[in-house]
């Protein structure tokens, strides 16, 4: 009897051995595949380990590519992986494919300008989609005000459509839009 006990602690710890032994790459993927099957407007990452970030979140769902390349340009992945909590209106990469050609290359080339239009889509706290609705400002960790609306076509945050609403993250929330917002200086550009 002491033996089949001590071959069952043994395969167990064999199993917890190949639990802890998972690498993020493959958390990732559980994680993206969550994200992706769901199709639903509120949507949590969800892994076999602890909750993701921001930018674990982002990375796992495949589709903010060029977003997670110009956070680590503008060497903001340690804020945003901090504590936070922070509100993140994340463009897709198909919303960055909208800019005139070039554009992301050049941004990626000019950190100072890049961490103003990165900072400008990031708000201070966990705002979830319940309360971006009462809201027709946000404050931006850029310093500058984004004008929001809810109506009938949806809710927007200066002209980008919200298109996936309550991405809960360990520290924070992120709400996809389909277009890059600017500051109002980099808007007259």
């Amino acid at each position: 009897m002491n033996k089949k006990l001590t071959t069952a602690a043994a395969v167990i710890a064999l199993l917890f051995t190949g639990i802890g032994n998972l690498n993020a790459d493959s958390c990732s993927k559980d994680a993206a595949a969550t994200v992706q099957k769901t199709g639903d407007t509120k949507m949590e990452a969800k892994t076999t380990q602890k909750p993701m970030d921001i930018v674990e979140t982002a990375v796992a769902a495949g589709s903010f590519n060029t977003l997670v390349a110009a956070v680590k340009a503008a060497g903001l992945v340690e804020t945003l992986k901090g504590a936070g909590p922070f509100t993140v209106f994340a463009p897709t990469d198909e919303a960055f494919a909208k800019l005139p050609k070039g554009t992301v290359e050049a941004l990626l080339a000019d950190k100072a300008k890049l961490t103003s239009i990165l900072t400008y889509h990031v708000v201070s706290g966990r705002v979830m989609a319940a309360d971006v609705v009462k809201l027709t400002e946000a404050k931006t960790v850029n310093g500058q005000m984004a004008k929001v609306s809810a109506g009938k076509d949806g809710v927007m945050i200066d002209g980008a459509k919200v298109i996936t609403t309550d991405i809960v993250t360990s520290n924070g929330v992120i709400h996809v839009i389909d277009s890059v917002i600017l500051p109002k200086d980099d808007a007259k550009k």
